[in-house]
Protein backbone atom coordinates (compact mmCIF):
# COMPACT_ATOMS: atom_id res chain seq x y z
CA UNK A 1 0.00 0.00 0.00
CA UNK A 2 2.65 2.54 1.03
CA UNK A 3 3.91 2.18 -3.15
CA UNK A 4 0.53 2.41 -4.51
CA UNK A 5 0.08 5.52 -2.01
CA UNK A 6 3.17 7.11 -3.40
CA UNK A 7 1.90 6.51 -7.01
CA UNK A 8 -1.44 8.17 -6.16
CA UNK A 9 0.18 11.45 -4.41
CA UNK A 10 2.71 11.83 -7.18
CA UNK A 11 -0.36 11.59 -10.07
CA UNK A 12 1.74 8.42 -11.54
CA UNK A 13 -0.65 5.64 -13.49
CA UNK A 14 -1.22 2.55 -11.15
CA UNK A 15 -0.36 -0.60 -13.05
CA UNK A 16 -2.45 -4.44 -12.72
CA UNK A 17 -0.58 -4.93 -9.60
CA UNK A 18 -1.26 -2.04 -7.86
CA UNK A 19 -5.16 -2.68 -8.56
CA UNK A 20 -4.81 -6.03 -6.81
CA UNK A 21 -2.66 -4.71 -3.74
CA UNK A 22 -5.83 -2.21 -3.22
CA UNK A 23 -8.57 -4.98 -3.47
CA UNK A 24 -7.02 -6.83 -1.35
CA UNK A 25 -6.04 -4.60 1.03
CA UNK A 26 -7.82 -4.74 4.76
CA UNK A 27 -7.50 -1.72 5.13
CA UNK A 28 -10.44 0.15 3.69
CA UNK A 29 -10.19 3.74 5.15
CA UNK A 30 -6.46 3.74 3.96
CA UNK A 31 -7.99 3.00 0.15
CA UNK A 32 -10.88 5.35 0.81
CA UNK A 33 -8.54 8.45 1.38
CA UNK A 34 -6.47 7.78 -1.73
CA UNK A 35 -9.44 7.65 -3.72
CA UNK A 36 -10.59 10.89 -2.17
CA UNK A 37 -7.30 12.41 -3.03
CA UNK A 38 -7.82 11.75 -6.57
CA UNK A 39 -11.66 12.96 -6.66
CA UNK A 40 -10.65 15.84 -5.36
CA UNK A 41 -7.98 16.58 -7.59
CA UNK A 42 -10.25 15.86 -10.59
CA UNK A 43 -13.44 17.53 -9.24
CA UNK A 44 -13.34 19.43 -6.46
CA UNK A 45 -16.17 19.61 -4.10
CA UNK A 46 -18.93 18.75 -6.91
CA UNK A 47 -21.23 16.04 -6.52
CA UNK A 48 -23.33 15.58 -9.57
CA UNK A 49 -27.45 14.40 -10.02
CA UNK A 50 -29.51 14.54 -12.68
CA UNK A 51 -33.51 14.89 -12.49
CA UNK A 52 -34.41 11.42 -15.06
CA UNK A 53 -36.76 8.90 -15.85
CA UNK A 54 -36.42 5.49 -16.87
CA UNK A 55 -38.47 3.41 -19.38
CA UNK A 56 -38.00 -0.37 -20.05
CA UNK A 57 -40.32 -0.68 -22.57
CA UNK A 58 -40.66 -4.48 -22.52
CA UNK A 59 -39.17 -7.34 -20.34
CA UNK A 60 -39.60 -10.40 -23.02
CA UNK A 61 -35.90 -11.85 -23.96
CA UNK A 62 -34.33 -13.66 -25.76
CA UNK A 63 -31.12 -14.20 -23.46
CA UNK A 64 -32.55 -15.14 -20.51
CA UNK A 65 -29.19 -14.90 -18.35
CA UNK A 66 -28.73 -17.00 -14.84
CA UNK A 67 -27.86 -13.25 -13.58
CA UNK A 68 -31.09 -11.53 -14.17
CA UNK A 69 -34.45 -11.95 -12.92
CA UNK A 70 -35.78 -8.91 -15.01
CA UNK A 71 -36.04 -11.03 -18.17
CA UNK A 72 -38.40 -13.84 -19.30
CA UNK A 73 -38.87 -15.50 -22.15
CA UNK A 74 -42.08 -15.03 -24.47
CA UNK A 75 -45.43 -16.11 -23.03
CA UNK A 76 -44.43 -16.50 -19.60
CA UNK A 77 -46.76 -14.90 -17.13
CA UNK A 78 -45.50 -11.88 -15.93
CA UNK A 79 -44.06 -10.35 -19.50
CA UNK A 80 -44.82 -7.30 -20.96
CA UNK A 81 -44.54 -5.45 -24.03
CA UNK A 82 -45.45 -1.78 -24.44
CA UNK A 83 -47.03 0.16 -27.24
CA UNK A 84 -45.76 2.90 -29.30
CA UNK A 85 -48.40 4.62 -27.46
CA UNK A 86 -47.61 3.71 -23.95
CA UNK A 87 -43.98 5.05 -24.15
CA UNK A 88 -45.03 8.42 -25.77
CA UNK A 89 -47.68 8.54 -22.61
CA UNK A 90 -44.92 8.04 -20.37
CA UNK A 91 -42.71 10.99 -22.11
CA UNK A 92 -45.84 13.20 -22.04
CA UNK A 93 -46.36 12.46 -18.17
CA UNK A 94 -42.86 13.05 -17.95
CA UNK A 95 -43.28 17.38 -18.95
CA UNK A 96 -43.99 19.09 -15.44
CA UNK A 97 -40.96 16.98 -13.75
CA UNK A 98 -38.40 19.03 -15.24
CA UNK A 99 -36.17 15.96 -16.47
CA UNK A 100 -32.88 16.47 -18.39
CA UNK A 101 -32.66 12.47 -19.01
CA UNK A 102 -34.78 9.82 -20.60
CA UNK A 103 -33.13 6.56 -19.41
CA UNK A 104 -34.42 3.50 -21.60
CA UNK A 105 -33.21 0.09 -21.99
CA UNK A 106 -34.96 -3.43 -21.86
CA UNK A 107 -35.10 -7.65 -22.91
CA UNK A 108 -34.48 -8.76 -26.21
CA UNK A 109 -37.96 -8.90 -28.20
CA UNK A 110 -38.06 -9.56 -31.86
CA UNK A 111 -41.04 -7.64 -31.71
CA UNK A 112 -39.41 -4.48 -31.28
CA UNK A 113 -37.00 -4.43 -33.67
CA UNK A 114 -35.09 -1.40 -35.23
CA UNK A 115 -37.51 0.44 -36.77
CA UNK A 116 -40.04 0.07 -33.42
CA UNK A 117 -37.13 1.56 -31.43
CA UNK A 118 -36.17 4.65 -33.98
CA UNK A 119 -40.36 5.51 -34.39
CA UNK A 120 -40.27 5.44 -30.25
CA UNK A 121 -37.01 7.66 -29.95
CA UNK A 122 -38.82 10.52 -32.32
CA UNK A 123 -42.25 10.25 -30.10
CA UNK A 124 -39.93 10.58 -27.06
CA UNK A 125 -38.47 14.03 -28.82
CA UNK A 126 -41.48 15.22 -30.33
CA UNK A 127 -43.44 15.03 -26.12
CA UNK A 128 -39.49 16.36 -24.83
CA UNK A 129 -37.37 17.82 -27.43
CA UNK A 130 -34.86 19.41 -24.71
CA UNK A 131 -34.51 15.79 -23.36
CA UNK A 132 -31.09 13.65 -23.46
CA UNK A 133 -31.96 10.41 -24.28
CA UNK A 134 -29.85 7.93 -23.20
CA UNK A 135 -30.88 4.39 -24.30
CA UNK A 136 -30.02 0.93 -25.18
CA UNK A 137 -26.88 -1.06 -23.60
CA UNK A 138 -24.32 -1.98 -26.28
CA UNK A 139 -26.23 -5.96 -25.92
CA UNK A 140 -29.17 -4.46 -27.20
CA UNK A 141 -27.53 -2.85 -30.00
CA UNK A 142 -25.79 -5.59 -31.03
CA UNK A 143 -29.00 -7.51 -31.16
CA UNK A 144 -30.78 -5.05 -33.44
CA UNK A 145 -28.17 -4.62 -35.97
CA UNK A 146 -28.62 -8.39 -36.20
CA UNK A 147 -32.64 -8.28 -36.77
CA UNK A 148 -31.72 -5.84 -39.54
CA UNK A 149 -29.12 -7.47 -40.83
CA UNK A 150 -26.90 -4.17 -40.76
CA UNK A 151 -23.24 -3.26 -39.23
CA UNK A 152 -22.97 -1.65 -36.01
CA UNK A 153 -21.90 1.86 -37.26
CA UNK A 154 -25.59 1.65 -39.85
CA UNK A 155 -27.23 0.95 -36.77
CA UNK A 156 -26.14 3.28 -34.64
CA UNK A 157 -26.41 6.42 -37.67
CA UNK A 158 -29.85 5.49 -37.25
CA UNK A 159 -30.65 5.43 -33.83
CA UNK A 160 -28.77 8.66 -33.94
CA UNK A 161 -30.77 10.17 -36.50
CA UNK A 162 -33.81 8.70 -34.77
CA UNK A 163 -33.11 11.00 -31.25
CA UNK A 164 -30.53 8.55 -29.95
CA UNK A 165 -27.79 10.84 -28.06
CA UNK A 166 -25.95 8.48 -25.43
CA UNK A 167 -25.57 4.79 -24.63
CA UNK A 168 -25.37 3.32 -20.90
CA UNK A 169 -23.16 1.08 -19.91
CA UNK A 170 -25.10 -1.61 -19.08
CA UNK A 171 -24.59 -5.13 -20.53
CA UNK A 172 -20.69 -5.12 -19.74
CA UNK A 173 -21.24 -7.35 -16.49
CA UNK A 174 -17.20 -8.42 -16.20
CA UNK A 175 -15.38 -8.98 -19.70
CA UNK A 176 -13.19 -12.25 -18.93
CA UNK A 177 -15.03 -15.17 -20.62
CA UNK A 178 -15.29 -17.81 -18.31
CA UNK A 179 -17.13 -15.81 -16.15
CA UNK A 180 -19.57 -14.95 -18.72
CA UNK A 181 -19.97 -18.42 -19.84
CA UNK A 182 -21.52 -18.98 -16.73
CA UNK A 183 -23.71 -15.32 -15.61
CA UNK A 184 -24.72 -14.44 -19.29
CA UNK A 185 -23.80 -17.20 -21.90
CA UNK A 186 -26.02 -16.54 -24.14
CA UNK A 187 -24.35 -12.66 -24.04
CA UNK A 188 -22.21 -10.86 -26.25
CA UNK A 189 -18.54 -11.15 -25.38
CA UNK A 190 -16.19 -8.66 -23.81
CA UNK A 191 -14.58 -7.64 -26.98
CA UNK A 192 -17.62 -7.39 -28.68
CA UNK A 193 -19.10 -4.97 -25.75
CA UNK A 194 -16.17 -2.92 -26.11
CA UNK A 195 -16.35 -2.88 -29.99
CA UNK A 196 -19.95 -1.14 -29.69
CA UNK A 197 -18.81 1.49 -27.09
CA UNK A 198 -15.93 2.15 -29.90
CA UNK A 199 -18.21 2.49 -32.40
CA UNK A 200 -20.23 4.61 -30.48
CA UNK A 201 -17.37 7.07 -29.59
CA UNK A 202 -16.34 7.35 -33.30
CA UNK A 203 -19.53 8.55 -34.29
CA UNK A 204 -19.78 10.72 -31.64
CA UNK A 205 -22.32 9.26 -29.59
CA UNK A 206 -20.64 9.05 -25.53
CA UNK A 207 -21.67 6.41 -23.59
CA UNK A 208 -21.23 5.15 -20.33
CA UNK A 209 -19.26 2.31 -18.65
CA UNK A 210 -20.24 -0.46 -15.78
CA UNK A 211 -19.08 -3.67 -14.21
CA UNK A 212 -21.43 -5.64 -12.10
CA UNK A 213 -19.30 -6.99 -8.77
CA UNK A 214 -20.56 -9.46 -6.09
CA UNK A 215 -21.15 -13.15 -8.35
CA UNK A 216 -18.66 -15.00 -8.94
CA UNK A 217 -15.89 -12.88 -10.94
CA UNK A 218 -12.21 -13.04 -8.88
CA UNK A 219 -10.42 -9.58 -8.12
CA UNK A 220 -8.01 -10.35 -10.98
CA UNK A 221 -10.89 -10.42 -12.61
CA UNK A 222 -12.31 -7.00 -11.58
CA UNK A 223 -8.42 -5.48 -12.39
CA UNK A 224 -8.72 -6.85 -15.63
CA UNK A 225 -12.04 -5.04 -16.78
CA UNK A 226 -10.79 -1.91 -15.44
CA UNK A 227 -7.80 -1.69 -17.20
CA UNK A 228 -9.55 -2.58 -20.59
CA UNK A 229 -12.02 0.60 -20.23
CA UNK A 230 -9.34 2.20 -19.68
CA UNK A 231 -7.38 1.46 -22.35
CA UNK A 232 -10.49 2.14 -24.53
CA UNK A 233 -10.92 5.36 -23.06
CA UNK A 234 -7.32 6.25 -23.82
CA UNK A 235 -7.47 5.99 -27.16
CA UNK A 236 -11.55 7.85 -27.50
CA UNK A 237 -12.04 9.82 -24.96
CA UNK A 238 -15.95 8.54 -25.24
CA UNK A 239 -16.63 7.75 -21.60
CA UNK A 240 -18.67 9.82 -19.30
CA UNK A 241 -18.59 8.34 -16.50
CA UNK A 242 -18.04 4.22 -14.85
CA UNK A 243 -20.84 3.11 -13.12
CA UNK A 244 -20.06 0.02 -10.51
CA UNK A 245 -23.36 -2.31 -10.30
CA UNK A 246 -23.45 -4.16 -7.47
CA UNK A 247 -24.79 -7.67 -8.18
CA UNK A 248 -28.40 -8.43 -6.52
CA UNK A 249 -29.08 -12.31 -6.85
CA UNK A 250 -32.63 -12.42 -5.12
CA UNK A 251 -34.83 -14.33 -7.95
CA UNK A 252 -32.24 -15.20 -10.16
CA UNK A 253 -30.56 -18.36 -11.35
CA UNK A 254 -27.41 -17.29 -10.18
CA UNK A 255 -28.50 -16.67 -6.93
CA UNK A 256 -29.23 -19.92 -5.86
CA UNK A 257 -25.16 -20.51 -6.10
CA UNK A 258 -23.34 -20.01 -2.97
CA UNK A 259 -21.06 -17.95 -4.11
CA UNK A 260 -23.37 -15.40 -6.10
CA UNK A 261 -24.49 -13.66 -2.69
CA UNK A 262 -23.85 -10.24 -3.40
CA UNK A 263 -21.23 -7.86 -2.28
CA UNK A 264 -20.60 -6.53 1.70
CA UNK A 265 -20.78 -2.79 1.86
CA UNK A 266 -17.49 -2.93 2.58
CA UNK A 267 -17.27 -4.61 -1.11
CA UNK A 268 -19.12 -1.59 -2.26
CA UNK A 269 -16.93 1.17 -1.08
CA UNK A 270 -13.51 -0.35 -1.94
CA UNK A 271 -14.88 -1.25 -5.19
CA UNK A 272 -16.16 2.57 -6.14
CA UNK A 273 -12.71 3.43 -4.91
CA UNK A 274 -10.54 1.47 -6.78
CA UNK A 275 -12.41 2.30 -9.54
CA UNK A 276 -11.48 5.91 -9.09
CA UNK A 277 -8.16 4.51 -8.85
CA UNK A 278 -6.90 3.04 -11.54
CA UNK A 279 -9.66 4.87 -13.93
CA UNK A 280 -7.50 8.02 -14.19
CA UNK A 281 -8.64 8.76 -17.45
CA UNK A 282 -12.44 8.70 -16.37
CA UNK A 283 -13.85 11.92 -15.11
CA UNK A 284 -16.49 10.45 -13.33
CA UNK A 285 -17.28 7.65 -11.02
CA UNK A 286 -21.18 6.95 -9.85
CA UNK A 287 -22.58 5.65 -6.65
CA UNK A 288 -25.83 4.02 -8.05
CA UNK A 289 -27.98 4.60 -5.23
CA UNK A 290 -30.48 2.53 -6.67
CA UNK A 291 -28.34 -0.35 -5.80
CA UNK A 292 -26.71 -0.21 -2.75
CA UNK A 293 -28.89 2.52 -1.04
CA UNK A 294 -28.95 6.07 -0.52
CA UNK A 295 -26.67 6.34 2.79
CA UNK A 296 -24.07 3.86 1.32
CA UNK A 297 -24.19 6.07 -1.51
CA UNK A 298 -23.33 9.22 0.55
CA UNK A 299 -20.64 7.60 2.30
CA UNK A 300 -19.44 6.44 -1.10
CA UNK A 301 -18.55 10.32 -2.13
CA UNK A 302 -15.70 9.86 0.54
CA UNK A 303 -14.78 7.01 -1.42
CA UNK A 304 -14.05 8.29 -4.85
CA UNK A 305 -17.59 9.03 -6.32
CA UNK A 306 -18.79 12.29 -7.41
CA UNK A 307 -22.15 11.63 -8.55
CA UNK A 308 -25.02 9.76 -7.14
CA UNK A 309 -26.80 9.38 -10.61
CA UNK A 310 -30.27 10.93 -10.38
CA UNK A 311 -34.26 10.82 -9.15
CA UNK A 312 -35.33 7.54 -11.51
CA UNK A 313 -38.68 6.71 -11.80
CA UNK A 314 -40.51 3.04 -12.34
CA UNK A 315 -36.65 1.29 -12.17
CA UNK A 316 -37.74 -2.50 -12.56
CA UNK A 317 -34.36 -4.48 -13.61
CA UNK A 318 -32.83 -3.91 -10.00
CA UNK A 319 -35.96 -4.45 -8.13
CA UNK A 320 -36.68 -7.54 -9.87
CA UNK A 321 -33.72 -8.59 -8.20
CA UNK A 322 -34.80 -7.87 -5.43
CA UNK A 323 -33.35 -4.39 -4.51
CA UNK A 324 -34.98 -2.87 -1.08
CA UNK A 325 -34.71 0.80 -2.44
CA UNK A 326 -37.27 3.00 -3.89
CA UNK A 327 -38.01 3.38 -7.53
CA UNK A 328 -38.14 7.37 -7.22
CA UNK A 329 -35.79 9.64 -4.67
CA UNK A 330 -37.00 13.41 -4.99
CA UNK A 331 -34.43 15.79 -5.80
CA UNK A 332 -34.67 17.36 -2.51
CA UNK A 333 -33.43 14.57 -1.33
CA UNK A 334 -30.11 14.35 -3.53
CA UNK A 335 -29.15 17.75 -2.41
CA UNK A 336 -29.82 17.30 1.43
CA UNK A 337 -27.19 14.38 0.97
CA UNK A 338 -24.77 16.21 -0.70
CA UNK A 339 -25.31 19.32 1.28
CA UNK A 340 -24.50 17.01 4.08
CA UNK A 341 -21.36 15.23 2.90
CA UNK A 342 -19.87 18.36 2.72
CA UNK A 343 -19.94 18.67 -0.86
CA UNK A 344 -21.79 21.70 -3.49
CA UNK A 345 -24.57 19.43 -5.18
CA UNK A 346 -24.85 20.49 -9.61
CA UNK A 347 -27.49 19.46 -11.05
CA UNK A 348 -26.12 18.08 -14.62
CA UNK A 349 -27.96 16.68 -17.41
CA UNK A 350 -26.54 13.02 -19.32
CA UNK A 351 -23.64 14.74 -20.70
CA UNK A 352 -22.45 16.64 -17.44
CA UNK A 353 -23.45 20.05 -18.59
CA UNK A 354 -23.91 21.74 -15.63
CA UNK A 355 -28.09 23.04 -15.29
CA UNK A 356 -28.19 24.26 -11.22
CA UNK A 357 -25.44 24.73 -8.80
CA UNK A 358 -27.23 24.27 -5.63
CA UNK A 359 -26.19 26.60 -3.47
Amino acid sequence: MARVAAKVHAGERLDREDGLTLFRSSDLLAVGQLADEVRRRKCGDRVYFLVNRHINPTNVCENLCPLCAFGLARGKPGTYTMSLDEVEAKARASRELGISEIHMVAGLSPELDLAWYEEALRRIKVQLPQVVIQAFTAVEVDYLAALAGLSLEDTLRRLRSAGLDSLPGGGAEVFASQVRRKICPKKISGERWLQVHETAHRLGLPTNATMLYGHIETHEERVEHLLALRELQDRTGGFLTFIPLAFHPAHTRLGDDTLGRGPTGMDDLKTIAVARLLLDNFPHVKAMWIQIGLKLAQVALSFGADDLDGTVMEEQIYHAAGAATDQHTPRETLVRLIRESGRLPVERDTLYRVLAEVS
